[in-house]
């Protein structure tokens, strides 16, 4: 379970570009639940995501991950609880280092770590056997160096490899933007089925207000460092772009743009 009270981020306090990120925001996320986050540039999306990684730091405020208090644990501390997958797909993993050394070094995350052998006969049959689910004939080629994939493949590993570790709780930093569109569906379905198969607590910030309503359960609207609206259920089924369109104008009484979201 994920839980944020009251939480506040300000950057640049006390110079000219102040910036709240966030305003007291609060949002709880029961376990297994899958959640969407929308907004428009500089609504918070990002900074809630830091928050929860802590690569930002509440200044006031909560954060609960498996009813355990991070708010104030530095990154490294909350890795054994917390996966990412970021935009950029070369963020994640080491273009350096084989396919199989990256996964090794994914599965001991959050973990301390010896001198013993990363790589072994079982972690390589492990490791096959989660890259053949992805049906790109990677599962042969473990010995290949990662910076030899296409932006999609290392996208795809990336989100396997975010699960290695055993964490429940998984963040997506807009994970698709960066790809084309026929391989933007594949990880997306990709998403869908790791999340549904392991049972995560998911949030995934997206652009597309599109795959914001055709995936998970939940849509979250920020705006100024606050939730404006929080949808689910046969309301959120029954939604299309437009209708989330004018929810957010009569929420905050300003005209949004779907376009306006690839800013963001």
């Amino acid at each position: 379970m994920i839980s944020v009270r009251d939480v506040h981020v300000t950057f640049g306090r006390g110079t000219p570009l102040e910036n709240r990120a966030l305003r007291g925001l609060d949002l709880a996320v029961p376990d297994g639940e899958f959640i969407t986050v929308i907004g428009s540039n500089g609504a918070g999306k990002s900074t809630l995501l830091n928050v929860l990684s802590g690569d930002a730091r509440a200044e006031r405020g909560t954060v609960e991950v498996d009813g355990i208090d991070v708010t104030r644990w530095p990154t490294p501390k909350r890795a054994g609880l917390i996966a990412r997958v970021f935009q950029d797909p070369m963020a994640g993993t080491c273009e350096r280092l084989t396919i199989e050394e990256n996964m090794a070094l994914a599965q001991a995350r959050g973990r301390t770590r010896g001198l013993g052998a990363a790589l072994d006969r079982s972690r390589r049959t492990l490791f096959r056997d989660k890259l053949a689910v992805l049906g790109l004939g990677l599962e042969n080629r473990l010995g290949d160096s990662m910076g030899l994939l296409s932006g999609g493949q290392r996208q795809a590993v990336s989100l396997l490899m975010s699960t290695l570790a055993g964490t429940k709780t998984l963040l997506l930093d807009e994970h698709t933007a960066a790809l084309d569109p026929r391989t933007a569906a594949f990880v997306l379905d990709l998403t869908r089925r790791i999340v549904e198969e392991q049972k995560l607590t998911a949030l995934m910030v997206t652009h597309s207000m599109r795959d914001a309503l055709d995936h998970g359960s939940r849509t979250v609207m920020l705006h100024e460092g606050k939730v404006v609206f929080d949808i689910a259920g046969d309301r959120r089924k029954a939604m299309d772009v437009p209708d989330l369109l004018r929810l957010f104008k009569q929420v905050r009484g300003e005209e949004l743009s779907d376009d306006s979201l690839l800013l963001s």
